[in-house]
């Protein structure tokens, strides 16, 4: 006997500048366009799909946000390849609906902590002089910002970002970039307590010197307390504020 699923609804039509999209992504997936060749213009667009001039420039934009054309006023669209930072912003409106949650902040709070412990492991295992050198460069600056918090904050990032370049692989830095827009209110929340940029800078102290001295194991405890008490502090500091506006 069938079974009736109450669940399902009826398919619906896509709209046309969806497959608009389909086509091209299609042909740019297939090689048939390669990256900076340019389409056709829009006109020819047009007469191509037998659709209207705004179905074509919605489907423009829609290929513009993922990252697969280039757009520029006055000339033709242009293939480009997408980068990991076009990838992942195209979810920071939903990011940051989430994070407006508790839950939803601890939650990328505690995949920040296992991400960036896996870097800087691979940091410890695999640095090269060069890269020392550089993270090196990178903990004086931050080391130098100390009392100015504006400064600390850039300062702060780049030495973290330092480590992700140490990977060399660019969908982990642009995957680092990402987490760091995505968490900026814990940043700056929680540099607002007293000392907590010569704290930060301690921890960071601790961690580059675990990896020039190839130590994965003392790199990642550095890294875990040093990002459990950034946490800790956001948590104190947001508590407080919820106090004051009562």
């Amino acid at each position: 006997m069938d079974k009736t699923l109450p669940l399902l609804s009826p398919v619906k039509k896509r709209k046309v500048h969806q497959d608009i999209v389909a086509q091209l992504e299609a042909l740019i997936a297939s090689g048939a366009l390669l990256e900076g060749d340019t389409l056709p213009a829009e006109r020819v667009l047009m007469e191509q799909f037998s659709v209207g001039r705004p179905a074509v420039r919605e489907a423009m934009l829609a290929l513009e946000r993922s990252g697969l054309l280039r757009l520029s006023n006055g000339e033709r669209a242009r293939v480009s390849r997408p980068t990991t930072a076009s990838l992942l912003d195209g979810l920071s409106a939903s990011v940051r609906v989430v994070m407006a949650q508790d839950d939803g902040m601890r939650n990328f709070q505690a995949a920040r902590t296992m991400f960036e412990v896996a870097l800087v492991r691979h940091a410890a295992q695999h640095a090269t002089p060069e890269q020392i050198e550089a993270l090196r460069a990178a903990l004086q600056r931050n080391h130098e910002a100390v009392g100015n918090l504006s400064k600390f904050e850039k300062t702060d990032v780049a030495f973290h970002y330092e480590i992700a370049l140490i990977v060399a692989n660019p969908l982990f830095s642009g995957m680092h970039e990402a987490l760091v827009g995505w968490l900026t209110e814990q940043r700056s929340v929680s540099l607002r307590d007293t000392a907590a940029d010569q704290q930060a800078y301690d921890f960071h102290r601790a961690i580059f010197g675990a990896i020039a001295a190839h130590d994965p194991d003392r790199a990642e405890a550095a890294m875990r307390e040093h990002l459990d008490t950034v946490v800790a502090v956001f948590w104190k500091m947001k508590k407080q504020e919820r106090k004051s506006s009562v």
